[in-house]
């Protein structure tokens, strides 16, 4: 069984540029679960950025490790 389309049935196709289509936006659960782990991690910035400044804004050999084992150990409070 065949069947012809009317002419009022066709759909006009049009390709859109890739300069103008819209970026592709992450799925819900994505945006989600991207929150969850990046809050933590901008967080861990902030705080490494803070450290820096109160120490003189110069990263040194001994800043640096002393980051490395705040970050490790989760102790920012000395």
């Amino acid at each position: 069984m065949t069947y012809a389309p009317r002419p009022h049935e066709f759909v006009p196709y049009y390709d859109v540029p890739l300069a103008h289509r819209a970026p592709a936006r992450p799925s819900l659960w994505r945006r989600v679960i991207g929150a969850i782990f990046e809050s933590p991690e901008k967080q861990m910035e902030r705080e490494t950025a803070q450290y820096i400044a109160r120490t003189g804004g110069r990263l040194t050999d001994e800043i640096e490790r002393q980051i490395t084992d705040r970050i490790i150990t989760g102790k920012w409070w000395n």
